[in-house]
């Protein structure tokens, strides 16, 4: 009898594991018909079963991981993330045909799940089809109408200066850390814009806003991101620092929301004083017609995306700026004598100084370059098929554009690798802009906070330079490593700044 149950057990050890044998192959085999690369579509690195290329990059440095794929499999490459396929685009040419000339094909983003979580499709950054059309046009109109990128915004941008500069001043020269400041400084002007007012330095719920974004922005680049997209009903249910994200942002959203309660008590419709302001009386008109995706919502997703076209690409520039100056203290110098043969001490710039300032126009530009803030922009999906670098796309690949490929290309710049303001000006010294400059993106989709960017990076670099040289303290040397996330930040450094 024990032999004849011994003989039944082995057969049901032997079935489990043929169907255990027999899953794991079906679901190999399944795997490799479904997401096999086609003879026209873009080459690229062998993909491993289910997981794909998640595991080929280096997200700690993932621009760098990219670009370097790019001269193994050319300017159009692809990627597999878990499941999801995704094309690489590298150098000026095939950005600018992809973006620019075909833009019509790449004005959508891809659905990714992480950001679907947060966002649920509202806002302006990661929106498609009316509803971004309808949000990017409101928030461009309304935002120019209280000065965005124009000179009415420039008493708002040198008040706060004057706040920027008290906190450095406090330091007297001593090592510090200008990351928090440089932040505060910024988001103020977007609080400006947005809600009607400035914090106070001090103030512990804008300190913990600030915080909040340098965090959220941090895990959103990193292999638990990847992973969420790639697996999101697993890393829904699954802890790990994805859950983190979720924290951080929902800790934005309800912070935005009590701004928005307190504009609801005393608004009124015939004196908009901010962006919420003007929100909410479009809410009020839009109500009942076709197509109207304009409520409470959608308002605070936007605001939540000005947050991060105006703020963290600007103040993230200047720290780059920073340690640019020290490692270059002959440039620094030539800087603060075009601004004092042009604006003197005794008056603060303003944009139409911009004209006559061309190397400190070029230098900032280049600065930009160097940066490489967002060096591999936002992803877009395509909506159609499209032929691009000679290969077929199809629709519904997630596309990358690496402008790290474009920033740092040797074919359109002479030093790509140093800081050389010359790549800005011609032969007379006057400042000249170059095609591949693109730290913004380009098509369509550029960044919703360009022109006020650009604005707030001229006026804050150069009230600085104005009034303060820039130093590393004595015996230190400046790092320039970087921690890389959404956008790309320099490692924590302290400065001396004495006025001048």
């Amino acid at each position: 009898m024990d032999s004849i149950l011994s003989i039944f057990g082995s057969y049901d050890i032997w079935d489990v594991k043929s169907l255990l044998l027999f899953t794991a192959v079906f679901i190999l085999t399944a795997d490799y018909i479904k997401n096999r690369r086609l003879g026209s579509f873009p080459p690229g690195p062998r993909a491993f079963p289910i997981v794909g290329n998640i595991f080929t990059v280096d997200y700690n440095r993932t621009h760098e991981s990219l670009t370097q794929l790019a001269g193994r499999y050319g300017d159009v490459y692809s990627l597999r993330m878990g499941q999801r396929w995704m094309v690489v685009l590298n150098g000026f040419e095939v950005l600018k045909e992809a973006l620019v000339h075909q833009g019509d094909s790449l004005t959508d983003r891809p659905d990714l799940p992480l950001v679907k979580d947060i966002s649920q499709g509202l806002g302006v950054i990661f929106s498609n089809g009316n509803l971004w059309k309808q949000q990017r046009r409101f928030a461009l109109s309304t935002l120019k109408h209280f000065g965005f990128g124009k000179k009415s915004l420039e008493p708002v941008m040198l008040e706060e200066l004057k706040y920027c500069a008290k906190e450095f001043q406090s330091h007297q020269g001593k090592p510090f850390d200008p990351n928090l400041i440089l932040n505060y400084a910024v988001s103020n002007i977007i609080c400006s814009l947005v809600f009607g007012h400035r914090f106070e330095y001090g103030d512990e719920k804008f300190m913990e806003l600030i915080s909040w974004f340098s965090k959220g922005l941090g895990q959103e680049a990193s292999i638990w991101a990847q992973l969420y997209n790639s697996f999101p009903l697993l890393m829904r249910h699954v802890p790990g620092p994805h859950k983190t994200i979720h924290h951080v942002w929902d800790s934005v959203k309800d912070f935005i929301r009590g701004e928005l309660k307190e504009h609801k008590q005393n608004w009124d419709p015939s004196d908009t004083r901010d962006y919420i302001d003007c929100y909410l009386k479009e809410i009020m008109q839009s109500k009942g017609q076709a197509d109207n995706t304009f409520d409470e919502e959608n308002l605070v997703m936007c605001v939540w995306d000005l947050f991060l076209a105006g703020t963290e690409t600007t103040s993230t520039t200047l720290r780059w700026a920073f340690l640019y100056m020290v490692k270059h203290p002959e440039i620094q110098a030539k800087v603060q004598a075009e601004i004092d043969e042009v604006i003197g001490q005794s008056r603060q710039p303003s944009m139409e100084d911009r004209a006559n300032l061309p190397y400190t126009d070029a230098v900032l530009h280049e600065i930009q370059r160097m940066s490489n803030i967002i060096p591999l922009s936002l992803p877009h999906v395509t909506n159609r098929d499209i032929q691009l670098g000679g290969y077929t796309i199809p629709k519904g690949v997630t596309i990358i554009p690496n402008l790290t490929s474009v920033l740092f290309d040797k074919n359109e710049w002479e030093t790509p690798d140093t800081l050389n303001p010359g790549h800005f000006l011609n032969e007379e010294g006057k400042f000249v802009k170059r095609a591949a400059f693109i730290p913004f993106s380009a098509g369509k989709r550029v960044c919703l906070g360009e022109n006020l960017a650009r604005m707030e990076l001229f006026l804050i670099f150069t009230f600085l330079m104005q009034h303060f040289t820039i130093s590393m303290p004595a015996g230190v040397k400046p790092v320039f490593d970087f921690r890389f996330g959404v956008t790309m930040a320099p490692v924590q450094y302290e400065v001396c700044l004495t006025s001048r």
